[in-house]
Parts: structure tokens; C-alpha cells; sequence
């Protein structure tokens, strides 16, 4: 009973019932759920990320960004606010990173099998330009012309059609090839969809904790993103 009773105790809703804010351990601002990671403990007393945050038990919440996280690894808060000693590895800012870039890629090819997603130079050029495009993806290795080209006629129509435009520029030509299962994938476009959707929110969320400007509204709508 007694277990059960702990097991009662160390159980949380991943996201509070009525919307609310939540307390980063670290910097001790409430902020949103989508503005902060869930982190909880492993059986056998490791710290571990929660992206989806589904795992069982109870959650450290910390703010959405690499530097925050790295912060929270050195003053130990895992162990103060689970009251139990638990391990945090020094690698865990890069994990977190890591494991957001791997849900971008999946987003990706979640997108490509919807069939919203445009490969190639003169494609991609002509989608942008009909208005259909919703988000333009480039490798980071692509050559730098091309690029330039491509996001400028890109932001110019989003601008004339009165929407952000969303740009994902960090992802290697290898890693769109693989994600897309094709090869040489150097520029893409998205249409609309559900899949598009969640692709860009994912980016976002990448870019918030790389750049540390994780906002307290949450997950919105991308601008001009750079991941």
C-alpha cells in the first residue's frame, strides 16, 4: 500500500489541466509547458529527457534551451527537486539537441510520405513561385548562389502574400537525403498540411533551444527559421 501510495505521490499530469505555467528548476521562471523540457529519472537513476512527455513519474521541468539545461546538469536541481539522488550526465544539453534534431528528421519524413514535400532546384523554384510553398528547406552545405536565390524569392512572396516565411537552413544535404530516402536532396519545398505542420513546429522548437530564446507563449508559428 505504502508503494502504491508513493507511486500515487511521484504521478503528474505532462501538461497542467487548466493551461497553466510551470517552474523551470533551474532559472525559476514559470513559463509555458511548450516553453521548457520534462526531464525525469530512469529506474535505474538517470536523468532523462521526456520530449513527448509520456514517461511515468515525476517530471523536472527546465527551460526549453541548450544553456539553461547545461545549467541545470551543474547545480544539480534533478537531485533538489526529485528529492532523491539521481545522475545527470554532462552530455545531456547535446542528448536534448540531439534528440530534437531526430524529430525534426522524422517530421521530414513523415511530410514526404504525405506527399507535401518538393525536391529539386527548378521544382522548389516553381512551387515558391505559384505561392504554394509554406516552408523552404536548404543543406547547409548547399551552395551558397543557389541558396541566396532561392530564400529571396521565397521571403518575397511570403511578405506579398502577408505571411512569415519559414526557413530551414542547418540541416546537411546528407541528413534531407536520408530523411527523404532520396539522394542529393538540396532544396525543398513544403505545401500546406498536417504533417507540414508539425515539421515546422519541431524546427522551431530546435531553433528556440539552440538560439536560447525559448518564448513563454510556447510553440508558434515559425519566422524566418534558421535551425
Amino acid at each position: 500500500m505504502a508503494d502504491r501510495r508513493r507511486q500515487l505521490d511521484d504521478a503528474e499530469p505532462a501538461v497542467p489541466e487548466d493551461g497553466g505555467k510551470r517552474l523551470c528548476a533551474a532559472t525559476r521562471e514559470a513559463l509555458d509547458p511548450g516553453a521548457l523540457i520534462r526531464f525525469v529519472a530512469d529506474p535505474n537513476g538517470d536523468v532523462v529527457p521526456d520530449l513527448a512527455r509520456r514517461l511515468p513519474g515525476r517530471g523536472v521541468w527546465v527551460k526549453a534551451d541548450k544553456d539553461t539545461v547545461a545549467q541545470a546538469v551543474r547545480a544539480n536541481v534533478f537531485s533538489r527537486s526529485l528529492k532523491r539522488s539521481v545522475k545527470a550526465d554532462a552530455a545531456l544539453p547535446e542528448r536534448v539537441e540531439r534528440l530534437l534534431e531526430k524529430r525534426v528528421l522524422e517530421s521530414l519524413a513523415l511530410a514526404n510520405k504525405a506527399g507535401l514535400v518538393t525536391t529539386g532546384f527548378q521544382q522548389v523554384d516553381e512551387l515558391v513561385e505559384s505561392g504554394a510553398a509554406v516552408a523552404l528547406l536548404q543543406g547547409a552545405d548547399a551552395a551558397e548562389g543557389g541558396r541566396e536565390k532561392l530564400a529571396r524569392k521565397f521571403s518575397a512572396v511570403a511578405r506579398a502574400k502577408g505571411r512569415e516565411a519559414a526557413l530551414v537552413t542547418s540541416l546537411s544535404t546528407e541528413q534531407l537525403s536520408l530523411a527523404m530516402g532520396r539522394s542529393n536532396v538540396v532544396h525543398a519545398a513544403l505545401i500546406q498540411g498536417g504533417a507540414a505542420k508539425r515539421l515546422l513546429e519541431e524546427a522551431e522548437r530546435l531553433n528556440r533551444y539552440r538560439s536560447g530564446s525559448a518564448a513563454s507563449r510556447g510553440p508558434e508559428k515559425p519566422r524566418e527559421l534558421e535551425v
